[in-house]
């Protein structure tokens, strides 16, 4: 897999059926490793050990119902009280960010309501705080550390 924007960490890799496959800590098991895979366990090793969320708060893939149609976020991380902290949703590094990328996740967050968003291909990554009051956002150089 090739390097990406993010710190080095290390990832437990095995080869089973001619494929590689990847240990989520979260999920707590081996998932095949695909490009964009490779880039949601980069954030989570970011979310966990460079900006000290706990584990415990942080969701993958659950599934959610937009305009009627099934849908899967990538990444929740919630705040100990049980409100979305951060949503963040993961591309392959070969997918430019576009503004559909922002359409899909502001169609989540509508939903969701999390207070920041991140938008990555594991290249480029996008910050963004809501302001619900106001109905707007502004971008950040990055999302704020863990804080209870």
């Amino acid at each position: 897999m090739q390097a990406l924007n993010f710190p080095k960490y290390s990832f437990r890799i095995k080869s089973s059926e001619n494929r590689l496959h990847i240990f989520d800590v979260i999920r707590k098991k081996f998932v095949v490793l695909q490009p964009e895979e490779w880039v949601r366990q980069h954030v989570i090793h970011y979310l966990i050990f460079t900006k000290k969320y706990p584990a415990s708060l942080i969701n993958i893939e659950k599934q959610l119902i937009v305009n009627n149609l099934k849908k899967r976020y990538d990444i929740v991380v919630f705040k100990p009280n049980g409100t979305i902290e951060t949503l963040i949703e993961c591309k392959s590094p070969e997918i430019k960010i576009k503004q559909t990328t922002f359409d899909q996740i502001a169609q989540y967050n509508y939903l969701l309501k999390s207070n920041y968003l991140m938008v990555t291909n594991g290249m480029e990554h996008y910050y963004c705080e809501m302001d619900f009051k106001n109905e707007k956002y502004r971008f950040l150089k990055e999302i704020p550390d863990f804080s209870r």
